[in-house]
């Protein structure tokens, strides 16, 4: 049997991806000599949201995930946020080995809502590892399971996010829209003559702040 540990090196945005992409460098050591010819890795990446503090100014941006800070105690739960695999080459000893965290912008996705919320500090995340492992003998190959009990943290800074972001995003963001409303905010836009859609969510918000009698924020 062999005996895996894993570590989280280093979490860095990946500036040439397709799409926005985080890529973690993971550290995985076999203690007892044994020959790994390869394992097929697979990995869940939770948020801990009860595992840093909050800024006043973030809390709106928090208040559909979790309600008001009254409730926090009980509301503060961690969620999954990515699933991702790769495959591990063979090595002895230890080896370390790059897991692509393909990311989203979609406000849809409650993740995305929350990191978009913060303002500063860290991330706090555990990666869950299972997965398959092949090991090289005299006999010839082996196979076991990754312990379901691995696992790793890492602190990613609030600042990383946003890089990343900034980098595939620039000062956008991504919602989904029923069909129908997309039809309707589209004719909005045509029949005053907004020239983005900026413009026209702009022109709607005005409209309701002075229908309820409050100020744009």
């Amino acid at each position: 049997m062999t005996d895996l540990a894993f570590t989280v090196l280093d979490l860095q945005p990946e500036p040439y991806a397709a799409a926005p992409q985080l890529t973690a460098r993971l550290r995985v050591t076999e203690s007892t000599g044994a020959e790994v010819h390869a394992i097929a890795l697979r990995c869940q990446v939770r948020i801990l949201p009860q595992r840093r503090g909050y800024a006043p100014e973030e809390e709106p941006g928090l208040l559909d995930m979790f309600g008001e800070r009254g409730r926090w105690p009980t509301t503060l739960k961690s969620f999954l946020w990515l699933q991702c695999s790769t495959m591990v080459q063979g090595f002895t000893g230890a080896a370390d080995v790059d897991l692509a965290l393909p990311c989203t912008f979609d406000f849809d996705v409650a993740a995305s809502k929350y990191l978009h919320a913060l303002r500063d500090g860290e991330i706090p995340l555990e990666f869950l590892f299972s997965g398959t492992v092949f090991t090289k003998g005299i006999t010839g190959f082996g196979v076991e399971q990754v312990p379901w009990d691995l696992e790793a943290s890492y602190r990613l800074p609030v600042a990383a996010w946003r890089q990343l972001m900034d980098l595939y995003f620039p000062n956008t963001g991504w919602i989904r829209l029923d069909r129908d409303v997309l039809a309707a905010l589209s004719q909005y836009k045509s029949a005053r003559g907004l020239t983005s859609w900026d413009a026209t969510v702009e022109a709607l918000l005005s409209g309701n702040a002075a229908v309820a009698g409050e100020p744009l924020p």
